[in-house]
Formats: C-alpha cells, structure tokens, sequence
C-alpha cells in the first residue's frame, strides 16, 4: 500500500540529515548522474533520479532524464514527489501503473508529464537516517521484478557508506581589524606553541573565538596534527631553521564541534618586540580532500558495483578500446574474474558470439562497437557459443558515451542473461509442433517422430527416445526415437523397470534428472553399465526423464540426452513434462478409441445374437404357450397358474427383444420417422385416456392440463410411444393416492411437454443417468419393481430424432418430473 508518514517525514532528526547530505552531495554531482543512468539503464528504464526529501519539498541530486520543467530549478514541491513513499515505508516501493492505482492517479507525475510506472528504493546516510531514493521511472505501464528492485537496493546500499559525509562548517567572527581583511584563515604562535594572534576566517573555518584560543596552546583547542607527529616538534624544528621561503604542508586541525578539518598550512617564522612568531595561514582543503576521497570512492564503488551485477557490461573509449569487462561477461567466455581486460578480446570472441538464428557477429556489427559509430541499440539478442558449454543468450543493449558538446568519450553495452526465457518461449513452439504431430497420426508410433523431433530441436539435444506401457503393463515398448543428423544413434535396448534412467522413471513415476552422466555411479550397476558407459563415449552429459501420463494413470516415459552439462532443472522438468502430458492424452485417447470400437462390435455381436439367435426361440416358446392356454380346461389350477407365468414373461421377453431392436435400429439410422402432420394435444390425450384404467387400478390421480389443439410435425406412433412411456413410468412409481399431472403449452416454436409425479423420485447423483440403455435406479432395483431400463433410452432417441431434448429432474417433496420439448416443425425430418 502506498503510503506517506508526515510524522517521519518531518522528523527534526531526520532532517537535520537530510540538510546535512545536500550539503555534502552538492560536491558529487557528476557522480550521482551517473549513478541514476546506470540504474536507469540496468532497469531499462528512460528516468533516473537520486533524490532527497525534506519537509515540503525534493531535492534532485542525481538525474538522467528528468522531465526538464521539474529538473529546472534542482528541486521540486512534495506534491511532484514518489520519493515520500519510499522514505515512508522504509523499504522498496514500486507501481506497475499509476493510472490504476486509486492513490496515485491523480499525482501530477501522472497527469502532467504522463510516469505511469517507478520503482524506488531507500537512501540512507551513514547513521541509518532515511534521507531520500534511489528511483528509476518510466512512461509505460510495466511490472518491476524483484530482481531489479534488488538491483537498485545494491547500488543505494554501495552508496551507503561514504557518499554523505558530514556537516560543511560554519563559525562567528573575530575583531582583529588588520588580519580580518584577508580571507584566508590566520593564526600566529610562540616558540612554545601558544596562539598570540586569530582572525575572522580563522574563526570562521574553525569555530574558535579569539578570546576561545588566544593565550591557550594548540593542543587545547585546535590539536593540529603535523604529519602525524606532535605539533611541539615541529614548532621547534621551525623555529630552529627559520626559512625564509613559506613551508607548505597538509595537516588535520580539529574543528570546535570536534570534526577533524584537512588543512593546506603555510607556514613562515617572523619576529616581533615579544620574540619570534610562527605565522600560519590555513586553507580548507575538507572539499578537495572529500573531492579526492569521493573519486576514489567513486572509482572503488563503480568497480564494486560492476563485479556484483548480475547483467554483463563491457565499455570502451573513443578508440574502441575495451575499459571495462565484468565478471559476467569474463565468466561467459571462460576468462578469468579479475585481471587486466584482454588486449586481443575481440580476436578471442570472433565464431563465438552469434545472432539468434546461428549466423556470426563479427566485431564491428556488435552492439558495442554499433554504439561507438553513433547507434543506439535496443534490446537484441547475442548468443555466446563456446565448445562443450550450452549457448547462452543475453538480451543485449548499447550506447554512445558522449561528453559536453556531443564529445564521443566511447561506448557501453549491458547483457541481460534470457538463456531460459528463450527457451520457454521456443517450447510454445514446440508444444504446436507437437499438437500437430499428434492430430495427422491415429496411433503413437505414427506420432512420435514429430514428438520427439520437436523436443530435441527445442532443447538443442541430439538424442530423445519415447516408450509406452504395453496393456499387460508388464513391458515397456518403444514408440520411436530421434537422433540430431550426424550424431552416432545410441544402440538398441529393452528397459527393464527400476534399472537405468528410463527404468527408474517407469518404476517410480517420478521425473529424473541426471546432471552429469559420468558422476552418476549408481548408473553403474551391472545391469545399467553397458547403456551408461555407450552414452558417455558418445559424449552425453544431461540426462532428463519424464512419465508420461493421462491423469494419475502412468502410460510411457519420454528420455532426452544433452551433450552438455546443463542448468535450469527445474524449468526444463516442467516444459518435458508438460509435452509428455500432451503425448499421455493422445496415447489415451487411442486407447480409449480402440476400445469403443471393440465395445461397438460386441454390441453389433450382442444384437445380432438377439434379433437371429433369441427371436426364433421365443416365437415357437409363446405359440406352444399358447396352445397350452387354449387347452387349459383339461389341466389341474397348478399347472394353468404356470401356463399363465409362461404366455406373461414369454410376452414380457419378446417385448424387450423387440423394444431393444427397434432402440438399436433407430440409434443406427436403419429406421427412419414417417413424419406428417400431428396434433399433439390430440395425441396426448388418446395416451391419457388410455392409461386411465392403470392409474385407477393403482390409485394414482391422473390430471391433465392441455390446450384444445396443438399442431406440428412428426411421426404420430413414435411420439406415442414417447408419451406411453412417460406415462407409465409416472404411474408405475407412484404410491397409492399419489398424483400424475400431465401439461402441454407451445413456447413460441416449440412445444412442451411436462408429466410430473409424486412417486418415489430418484436418486440426485443418478438421474444423469436413467437415460443409459438397461440403467434402473437404485431405489427402484430395491423395491422390486419391474422394468427393462429401455422405455426413458427409446424416448430420449425418439426426441432427439424430432430435433427436440428431454429432461428429467426431481422435485420436493417426492417424485420427478419429465420434460419434452419438441419442435413444431421437425426439420430434421
């Protein structure tokens, strides 16, 4: 949250260090600019400031292009400001875009010179005082990495130790009308070092009065340090000699608030009616002094500041010679980390630095020397490729380094390390090439060369392998392997589960990543070693090994060889997973095809059982039962009771065999609808009538609510038989006294069709499924009551073909209600 603490930000202490360090910085002007370039420039961003906040206002003590307006007059209202929040909260701040954010929509950087993004870290002085920011800006919304907001915590916390010495000094006056028209500072001592003479600029630079100093030796007030030696020493020594020319030396006075003060002292010895005298006029050299320590600091900090970023940076000057290589850039081309930069680095790195697509960079196309002709480059990318080590690649940008007047001084370039980015966004490609390697192939055998193609270019490995789990489970298969053109294939070999890479992944179901083929002992084993020691003559290195599966259900193993030792486990794990993943759907995909078709033709097979095989036998049962029947008079109450059983479930059977045929016939598309003109009210109510005698024999009160005529088109029996079937299910499961309403409306161009009962309803988790073919629900199966689970399947088909949907919810307290809608003219007739 974004917020400014008024408290702090007014804190008496924290101000009397904020005007202690403009003071001090004011000596450091050059140096801070470019500490805010570099920041900008290490973040990618247009704007950089170092910046220190008093009570109402920013002072700007470091730029690289600040809006010019604000930067005009060194320092701007605290309405312009971002570096409160940063001094508020303690910590690093950032907006990713100041037009979303409520609390800073509003602020004029916004509104007036378009900041829509800032990142800022903390500055503070030498006693922990928060005294300003470090922030870099920009004009584009973005997000700020943690990377980057560490990056401006170093280079704040380098600043840290000595960019804000202490307090310029400050003192009264002295009455000596003579020696006080000179404006260097005056003191005159005896022989035994006690001051007779102390003027205005004396009191001035040391805080001293005269009446403080005079009459009192050196070493009660002042203490001057001579060269590290006592100052009687040197006095005697001065005395004794009495040149005539000034002595010029650097001593260390103490100022009156105890700060040490370096001193250019010139010194000469002249007599007076009360002996000799020591004269000596003092400089301050605490700036120049400061100014020396601040470049060398400066130079230290740079140098520092250099080896510790975790981008590459190479400069030169004007004449293209190299001034700066850091340890990143040293480290990518195999050098040492320290050292004189290399006088031929340019012949070093000619074959080694290359363009994306593989082609070289010769010297003079780098981004370094592009800069030094006058170009600013943006971010491009440069691959460095050295033998036996991955390509790296950095996101490379570069530009002129210019003096007053436009004076080319040379030329910087700084390289983002984008190995692994790269390679992520090279795996999009790769997961398309794999989609479309396994949409032209029906099985996994035709699929895996451009699996495996794609993986191995992506990754830039030149061995890839792909198995599957046989349906035993007891084998795994291999589906295809790829080796890079050129590269020697590794041989043949059947995986055996827990041994090797491959075995491991299949036994466990775990990725396995294998960081140097050579280290790995345990790959030694007996039964690994021939396949480990073939491997690394062949040079590999890295070994990756992924399961590939359809959810928690393990198919195959996806095995890719680099002959190089790489990195980035974690995020090459994740990628090969992610393609073993897809390659698992396909497998199980085919799988699940290939047992579709098997599960059809039982089918088929089953049908053609029924209709050739159960027909003929129960035709000739149901006559011979009928005979019987016919004939009953003459036989025993038993046995009529059991000619009766078998006419009733012969008739029942037969019903099933013929309601099962004709289901399958019309899902097949063998019989058709014979459609015309229907009045479906009409129909509806021939049903209704017709099912009256059942639902009074099982008390059950069948109601209806229907329109006088309700015209469509279809096929009159089909739609029937729809009807029949609701019915009787909404009678057959009601309980005696229950109820069975049957409402028929239109809806615009379609009719519906609601039959609701109060019967035993169903079961929420299976009414998805009482549209499955033989599917009874449970609470009917338990009752004991009778049915073929095949009247709601033959509904749902018989809608369907009309073009219409059936629905079946339950409803409180008890019961279900079926829902038809139908189109009243079928255009799928």
């Amino acid at each position: 949250m974004i917020v400014v603490d008024d408290a702090l930000l007014r804190d008496p202490v924290r101000l009397a260090a904020v005007d202690t360090a403009r003071r001090a910085l004011a000596l450091l002007p050059v140096a801070l600019n470019a500490v805010a370039a570099l920041a900008a420039r290490l973040t990618e961003a247009p704007m950089g400031m170092v910046t220190l906040i008093g009570d109402e206002e920013e002072y700007f003590v470091g730029v690289h292009h600040p809006p010019p307006a604000l930067n005009e007059q060194g320092h701007a209202p605290m309405a312009y400001s971002v570096c409160k929040y940063v001094v508020s909260a303690g910590r690093p701040v950032d907006s990713g875009d100041m037009f979303r954010e409520p609390g800073l929509r509003e602020h004029l950087l916004a509104t007036q010179y378009g900041v829509r993004a800032f990142l800022g870290v903390p500055l503070r002085d030498g006693a922990g005082q928060p005294v300003g920011s470090l922030t870099v800006l920009d004009t584009e919304a973005r997000q700020w990495s943690d990377e980057q907001a560490a990056l401006l915590a170093e280079i704040a916390g380098l600043l840290r130790p000595g960019a804000l010495p202490g307090p310029v000094p400050a003192g009264g006056m002295d009455s000596a009308s003579l020696l006080d028209s000179t404006q260097e500072a005056f003191l005159a001592v005896d022989r035994d070092g006690v001051v007779v003479s102390w003027n205005r600029a004396a009191e001035e630079m040391l805080g001293y009065t005269a009446d403080e100093v005079c009459g009192r030796h050196l070493d009660e007030s002042v203490l001057p340090d001579y060269d590290g030696r006592p100052i009687g020493v040197a006095l005697t020594r001065l005395f004794s000699t009495s040149p005539r020319r000034e002595v010029s030396r650097r001593v260390s006075v103490r100022h009156r608030n105890g700060r040490r003060l370096t001193a250019q002292a010139s010194l000469s010895v002249v007599g007076s009616a009360d002996g000799p005298r020591a004269c000596v006029f003092l400089t301050d050299l605490t700036g120049q002094a400061a100014a020396e320590e601040a470049a060398d600091r400066n130079g230290s900090f740079l140098a520092a500041l250099l080896e510790s970023l975790t981008v590459g940076v190479i400069a030169c000057d004007n004449e293209g010679r190299l001034v700066v290589v850091n340890r990143v850039l040293r480290e990518a081309q195999g050098l040492p980390p320290v050292g004189e930069v290399p006088i031929d680095w340019p012949r070093m790195v000619t074959g080694s630095l290359l363009h994306p697509d593989g082609t070289p960079i010769s010297w003079e196309r780098t981004p370094l020397m592009r800069a030094l002709h006058g170009e600013t480059v943006p971010a491009t990318d440069v691959v460095v490729e050295r033998p036996g080590h991955r390509p790296r690649t950095f996101s490379t940008i570069a530009q002129p380094i210019t003096g007053s007047g436009g004076r080319m001084l040379g030329a910087v370039a700084v390289g983002r390390e984008i190995t692994a980015l790269r390679r992520v966004e090279r795996f999009r490609t790769c997961h398309l090439a794999v989609a479309e390697a396994i949409a032209a192939a029906n099985e996994p055998p035709a699929a895996a060369p451009g699996v495996l193609r794609a993986v191995a270019i992506t990754l830039g490995w030149p061995y890839a392998e792909l198995w599957v789990i046989d349906q035993t489970g007891e084998h795994l298969d291999s589906v295809g392997r790829w080796s890079a053109p050129g590269s020697e294939e590794l041989a043949d070999y059947i995986p055996v589960k827990g041994v090797g890479v491959t075995g491991r992944v299949w036994a466990t179901g775990q990725p396995l990543w294998v960081a140097n083929l050579a280290d790995a002992d345990w790959l030694y084993a007996p039964d690994s070693r021939a396949r480990t020691e073939l491997s690394v003559r062949l040079g590999i290195r890295t070994v990756l090994s992924v399961p590939v599966r359809n959810g928690n259900t393990m198919l195959g193993v996806l095995s890719c060889y680099s002959t190089v030792v790489e990195p980035h486990q974690d995020v090459l794990t994740v990628l090969l997973d992610g393609v073993a993943a897809q390659f698992g759907v396909f497998v199980a995909m085919c799988r699940a095809t290939e047992l579709s078709r098997q599960l059809e033709r039982a089918r088929d097979d089953f049908l053609a059982l029924i209709g050739h095989e159960m027909r003929t036998p129960l035709t000739s049962i149901a006559a011979n039962a009928t005979l019987l029947g016919e004939e009953a008079a003459g036989l025993d109450e038993d046995s009529r009771q059991m000619v009766r059983s078998i006419e009733r479930n012969t008739a029942a059977l037969r019903g099933i065999v013929e309601t099962l045929l004709d289901l399958a016939g019309l899902e097949a598309g063998h019989i058709g609808l014979t459609v015309r003109d229907v009045d479906l009210a009409a129909l509806v109510t021939d049903a209704a009538n017709a099912a009256g005698p059942t639902a009074a024999g099982n008390g059950v009160r069948l109601s209806t609510d229907l329109p006088e005529r309700l015209g469509m088109t279809g096929d009159p029996a089909r739609l029937r038989e729809v009807v029949d079937d609701l019915l009787s299910n909404a009678i057959k499961y009601s309980r005696d006294g229950g109820d069975v309403r049957v409402h028929l409306r239109s809806h615009g161009t379609t009719a519906e069709l609601r039959v609701t009962d109060t019967g035993i309803g169903v079961p929420g988790d299976e009414i998805d499924q009482l549209f499955a073919r033989f599917y009874r629900a449970s609470n009917v199966r338990h009752q004991g009551v009778p049915g073929s689970g095949l009247g709601l399947t033959r509904a749902r088909t018989i809608v369907e073909m009309h073009g219409g949907a059936i629905t079946i919810t339950g409803h409180e307290p008890t019961g279900t209600t079926a829902v038809v809608r139908l189109p009243l003219r079928n255009e799928q007739a």
